[in-house]
């Protein structure tokens, strides 16, 4: 429903939770015109007449009702829209701080999968690799490299070049949720230097330097980088400290996939940290685990890192996802030299009898850096989506399961499907550990990113459920995060990363992007079977002041616009 003309929409009686982590209150909460325009003690309008600053949740309710009212009280002046929120949690709505929804908002808008969450915003060009820039020389590469992350529809009017076109493309689409766009660094070098592993010369950097001054002044939040993705993993500190000074010039922030979350994961860290303290660049650690069974146990180190940072000022927040798996593209396993190139010529390779062995040996025996600098291990390599129809039946098993149903080795079979899929496969790794989720969880520069990825046939439940997961089992079930914590996590302090405009928080005058939920209730339903359920628990969401969902279905609604960084903060313009 829209809010214009001065009518608008009163939540009756809600326990918000206001997204700076400070206590529950209830209260009455009416918005108007896209924004919130009181907060009043409850009953103010004919709800129950206790205190606002009530503690705690009260009873518990089932889906919330809704009727038309004229509201006499404080907080309920002018013709409204009453929603009885007794026993529901008000809160922002929450922030997605590293989503693959690049196509998904064009060709899916009213976005079930996240706002069915609760998300009302999403930062998108994470990984270092999306579609602006590009040029119509690299648009089509991206489009094969990545089709795994997005797919690659054929229907689509790929109408834009530039980060300002693409942003300009989501407003003429209309999403359901906001969104925000980093520059992704792989897309830039792609641009100036192409799929070449070397150093750029100083003139290709000039380039890489233009190119992302053009995207963060058309409204780019900061940029992202992908450094075990071909071309961004060629890339070295000076070049990633250089072009993090133009993005702290223009205030914005860096997130990248670092070098390794195996192996050299502490080491990876570490490189991240210093280019901030190098370039001055705020530091966003996107998806930060401790994968692997050489990091189990080891979330403690990674945490002592992070803290002598920001003791030494480094300005510092990181995103984690709370399921085990890590989900990517089969081809991401491969070695740097064997993507130098790009797509073309890695299939080429793939069909060298001395490339595949030389490939052989480092997934085997070595350690492929693009697996993390692990040996990999088969079995913890799940089929997630295929584009060719004839492998679907292979969509989730393992490498393992089926090299031995083949009677060839795990080897074998990895570099025939990539061959047979055109690079598009995508996987889930099972190689997460529960204590080091937790720990980073728990972090003080901790928020939510989902990572989810909304093709092939069996994708990540992240993409459907992390949300909802978060307070289910971390808040209510295991206690590892009070609710405060969990939604300042989602709401507050991602928006104060992205210098968001008055969002993130519960208060007069703020944008109405909002999620009214059941804290006994919410639950994730997805699961790896079944990745595509939505979650239970989540009664209404707005987004700019529209319902998006109502009474936990959604609206069909798209009230969302691209959020760009102005000099203030990012907002619509």
């Amino acid at each position: 429903m829209s809010t214009r003309g001065g009518r608008g929409v009163l939540f009756r009686g809600a326990t918000v939770v206001d997204g700076t982590g400070a206590g529950r209150y209830r209260a009455d909460v009416r918005i108007a015109d896209g924004l919130i325009v009181e907060i009043g003690e409850p009953g103010g309008s004919g709800a129950s007449g206790r205190s606002a600053a009530s503690a705690g949740p009260g009873g518990v309710g089932g889906a919330s009702t809704a009727s038309t009212a004229s509201g006499a009280g404080r907080s309920g002046a002018g013709a409204v829209r009453t929603v009885d929120a007794d026993g529901l949690v008000l809160a922002p709505g929450f922030i997605d701080m590293h989503a693959h929804s690049d196509l998904a908002l064009l060709r899916e808008p009213e976005h079930p999968a996240k706002v069915t969450q609760g998300v009302t915003c999403e930062v998108l060009g994470q990984d270092g690799l999306s579609y602006a820039p590009v040029d119509d020389t690299t648009l089509p590469a991206l489009r094969r490299q990545i089709a795994g992350w997005n797919g690659d529809p054929d229907d689509l009017d790929w109408d834009w070049r530039t980060v300002g076109g693409y942003l300009d493309r989501l407003d003429r689409t209309g999403p359901a949720v906001n969104a925000c766009y980093l520059v992704p660094h792989g897309s830039l070098r792609m641009l100036a230097m192409g799929w070449e592993n070397r150093a750029p010369s100083a003139a290709e950097l000039d380039r890489m330097r233009e190119l992302l001054a053009q995207g963060l002044a058309e409204g780019a939040v900061g940029m992202s980088s992908g450094l075990t993705y071909t071309p961004g993993m060629y890339a070295g500190t000076a070049e990633l400290v250089e072009l993090c000074r133009i993005v702290a010039g223009f205030g914005g922030f860096h997130a990248p996939h670092q070098r390794s979350y195996g192996a050299g994961a502490l080491e990876g860290y570490a490189e991240m940290v210093e280019i901030a303290r190098q370039s001055g660049c705020p530091l966003h650690l996107t998806h930060a685990t401790m994968n692997f069974g050489v990091n189990e146990g080891r979330a403690d180190e990674l945490l002592a890192l992070l803290d002598q940072a920001l003791d030494d000022g480094v300005d510092l927040t990181l995103d984690s996802y709370p399921y085990l798996p890590g989900s990517t593209t089969l081809a991401a396993l491969l070695p740097s030299w064997a993507t130098e190139g790009g797509p073309e010529a890695t299939l080429a390779r793939l069909g060298e009898p001395a490339a595949r062995e030389r490939i052989r040996y480092e997934v085997e025996e070595k350690g492929s850096d693009g697996c993390h600098g692990v040996v990999t291990d088969w079995t913890t390599i799940q089929l997630s989506g295929v584009r060719a129809p004839e492998l679907a039946d292979a969509v989730g098993r393992t490498v393992a399961d089926l090299a031995a149903e083949q009677g060839r080795s795990g080897t074998e079979v990895f570099l025939d499907l990539l061959l047979r899929d055109e690079l598009a496969t995508t996987i889930l790794q099972h190689v997460g550990h529960e204590a080091n989720v937790r720990a980073i969880m728990r972090h003080r520069v901790h928020t939510v990113g989902s990572d989810g990825l909304l093709v092939g046939a069996r994708p990540h439940p992240r993409a459907w459920g992390t949300f909802p997961r978060y307070l289910a089992r971390y808040v209510r079930e295991s206690g590892v995060l009070t609710l405060e914590e969990a939604v300042a996590r989602m709401t507050g302090r991602p928006a104060a990363r992205l210098r968001l405009h008055r969002r993130g928080r519960i208060a007069p005058g703020y944008h109405a992007d909002l999620v009214l939920f059941d804290p006994e209730r919410v639950q994730d339903a997805a699961t790896f079977e079944q990745p595509r359920r939505p979650a239970v628990g989540v009664e209404h969401v707005y987004v700019n002041g529209v319902a998006v969902v109502e009474q936990g279905r959604t609206t069909g609604a798209r009230p969302g616009r691209a959020l760009r960084r102005t000099e203030r903060g990012a907002e619509a313009v």
